[in-house]
């Protein structure tokens, strides 16, 4: 797995995009010289990203730099983290019968629907993480509600006239979170 890469605007204009470190540093220069119109991006999820930028440059990446690792249940060198889930009864029954344990049960079932259909699954996150970029950049831009039925129905043409109008650089990001979505439609 490679490094996260996150995309930061201003105003709707691309500001920076690739590793955090670098984007925080194009982001808390514009933040000094008193820019409030900043936006940042985890490419992967589309989720937006708050950071505090107030302080020295340091004190900002020191405070956006991935917490230590956790010490406690689970299997931390796996990444394994101890997390609650609820399920009816009759789950948990089954689930307590199985022969490998609830826990290995769980993965089992979850690596299944994984692979069953993994370009779907692509298709699905893809489609997520540029809803969430869309709401955030592109919410009250004319075409909007459109554009995201087109999105979530893999109409890849439909989208793109859709945004067409929209500034460049937000419609040139959606266009390329959004490509593994259509990708997927193309194919079937």
């Amino acid at each position: 797995m490679g490094t996260p890469c996150y995309t930061a605007f201003s105003a709707g204009h691309l500001l920076a995009a690739g590793p955090l470190d670098g984007v925080l540093r194009a982001v808390k220069a514009r933040y000094d010289a008193g820019d409030t119109e900043l936006l940042v991006f985890a490419d992967a999820t589309g989720r937006e990203e708050d950071f505090d930028l107030r302080g020295p440059l340091a004190d900002v990446l020191a405070r956006a730099a991935p917490a230590p690792e956790r010490k406690g249940p689970g299997r931390p060198r796996l990444g394994v983290v101890a997390r609650e889930v609820t399920l009816l009864p009759r789950h948990w029954d089954w689930l307590e019968a199985q022969p490998s344990g609830i826990s290995a049960a769980l993965r089992r079932l979850v690596e299944a629907e994984i692979k069953r259909d993994p370009a779907g699954e692509r298709a699905r996150r893809a489609a997520a993480a540029t809803h969430r970029v869309m709401t955030g950049l592109a919410g009250d831009l004319s075409g909007y509600e459109e554009a995201a039925r087109a999105l979530f129905a893999h109409d890849g043409d439909a989208f793109a006239e859709r945004v067409a109008a929209w500034p460049e650089d937000v419609r040139a990001y959606l266009e390329r979170l959004s490509a593994p979505a259509f990708a997927v439609a193309a194919a079937r």
